[in-house]
């Protein structure tokens, strides 16, 4: 699990010593803090409004449907807004069919999270990319934040790559491939690893000094 700081330190204190990089990420941006919100619909509906948008505009996405569902995110209450009540939410046209889809599943009983909070991650993955507008990306992020789980790595993830880009000095943007590889030596805690280059990258860009002529 990922969910406490002393877990997180715990695992980057093992990691920093086979890999001078992860010490050099926590001297320069200090320890992460957890994100674990918990599993279950209103996280999935979260993250998938969180897809493509910054951290900020996600969040205001997903206070103004929490308002509008009546203050709970439940496949009941988005079926209940249908498509005009999840568009009038901040909802684009095709996240919204993505969410009401995963409403009618769970609805139907299709879809059982409950269920899955005991399954393997490559059960929950599996089982979660089978819904339409469910990525690997979403599957990740829901495996790390929602479910807590210490060895997830979201190879897909833009800041990620760029956070290991200036990390490892490369000239060009590594490829989803390139981190799968480069993630193997931070098993089994590539969770805490991500949180710590997703914290990296934000403080990299926050003192990156821009070009002078």
């Amino acid at each position: 699990m990922v969910g406490t700081p002393e877990e997180i330190k715990r695992h980057l204190g093992l990691l920093r010593r086979r890999d001078k990089r992860i010490s050099h990420a926590i001297k320069f941006a200090g320890f992460p803090e957890p994100r674990v919100i918990g599993p279950g619909f209103a996280t999935l509906i979260r993250i998938i409004g969180d897809q493509q948008v910054s951290t900020a505009a996600g969040a205001a996405i997903y206070a103004k449907l929490k308002r509008n569902a009546g203050g709970r995110v439940t496949a009941a209450r988005l079926l209940g807004l249908g498509e005009n009540g999840m568009r009038a939410s901040g909802f684009s046209g095709q996240k919204t069919r993505y969410a009401l889809g995963l409403a009618e599943a769970v609805d139907a009983g299709t879809l059982n999270l409950k269920a899955l909070e005991r399954a393997d991650d490559d059960t929950v993955r599996a089982t979660l990319t089978a819904f339409k507008g469910i990525g690997d990306w979403t599957a990740d992020i829901y495996l790390m934040f929602g479910m807590g789980r210490h060895d997830v790595w979201p190879v897909g993830d833009l800041a990620l790559q760029l956070a290991i880009q200036h990390l490892h000095e490369l000239e060009t943007r590594p490829t989803a491939k390139d981190l799968i590889v480069i993630g193997e030596m931070w098993r089994p805690y590539r969770s805490s690893a991500s949180l710590l280059l997703w914290r990296y990258y934000g403080a990299a860009r926050a003192v990156k000094k821009p070009k002078t002529n």
